[in-house]
């Protein structure tokens, strides 16, 4: 992978994740622009590095991904009492990784449609 695609990649990533948290920062919810924007950029970076170490490494590090964004999303979930709060801000975690996991992969179609 030469330093072009990389770069567009990490770009596509950025502002992928920019727009959905640009939508919870105007929206005032928790998990905006920046948490967002990370959530998906880290995603994309730790995919990009599994390609370079090759092997079964990407398989391993999207599973790991998704793990680790799992314990993100579980700390943002609040339960008082009936009432539980944050399983939009989870999922919307959640779904940044995905795209960031897709635009890795070189997926940018299905990463825009998602």
């Amino acid at each position: 992978m030469n330093t072009l695609d990389f770069t567009i990649r990490l770009a596509l990533s950025l502002l992928l994740g920019a727009s959905i948290g640009f939508e919870r920062q105007w929206r005032q919810k928790s998990a905006g622009l920046r948490t967002n924007t990370l959530v998906s950029l880290g995603s994309t970076a730790f995919i990009l590095l599994s390609i370079s170490i090759g092997g079964d490494a990407t398989g391993r590090v999207a599973s790991y991904i998704i793990s680790g964004i799992g314990f993100l999303g579980a700390g943002v979930i609040m339960k008082d009492g009936m009432s539980v709060q944050g399983l939009n801000t989870a999922a919307t975690i959640w779904c940044s990784a995905a795209i960031g996991s897709l635009v890795g992969v070189g997926l940018y179609e299905e990463a825009i449609i998602l």
